[in-house]
């Protein structure tokens, strides 16, 4: 398949994911590895973890791990073509019901949704922490590495590109 061909394909599997985006595009990383990786074949997994590594360093939206795989897979046509479906359903989809939201935001189902969703998207999110935790150490220093950011993480207030400069320069020096 040809980069260019692939631009309708790549823009209908957005658009079903980002239907599926409940608490952002990081909760969908497991399925967006997936189908980048294991169904369709358009990367490695190490590439798609440097992708996405990428783009959390990157400012800006986590949703830019999705314009990155675009831009692997059929450069900016294919950059465009991810990111508007998967922000284009999703954005009309909010609007809608933010506006059902308001209209009835006495309502008791409300709620239940609203509590309900919380802890779909806690799982999501750590279902993608562990999948890419999977995909980028090897080996012991490196799950080593992830453990001690995890824990500074939760500890302190220490910015985490600092953590991701450290295991940048870990890497340089083959420590990890």
């Amino acid at each position: 398949m040809t980069p260019l061909s692939s631009l309708p394909q790549l823009f209908l599997s957005f658009c079903l994911l980002s239907l599926m985006a409940v608490g952002g595009a990081n909760a969908l990383i497991p399925e967006l590895h997936r189908q980048a990786v294991e169904i369709n074949a358009w990367m490695s997994g190490a590439e798609f973890a440097a992708l996405f590594a990428i783009a959390q360093a990157a400012p800006g939206p986590n949703v830019l791990v999705v314009t990155l795989i675009g831009w692997k897979v059929a450069g900016l046509p294919g950059a465009i073509a991810t990111t508007l479906g998967m922000c284009g359903p999703s954005s009309l989809l909010a609007f809608g019901v933010g506006n059902l939201w308001q209209r009835f935001r006495a309502s008791p189902w409300r709620l239940a949704i609203q509590r309900g969703l919380a802890p779909i998207t806690i799982g999501l999110v750590l279902g993608s922490g562990y999948l890419l935790t999977r995909m980028a150490d090897s080996d012991w220093p490196a799950y080593l590495l992830t453990v001690v950011t995890i824990v500074v993480c939760l500890k302190t207030k220490l910015n985490p590109l600092w953590l991701l400069a450290t295991g940048a320069v870990l890497g340089l020096l083959k420590l990890i």
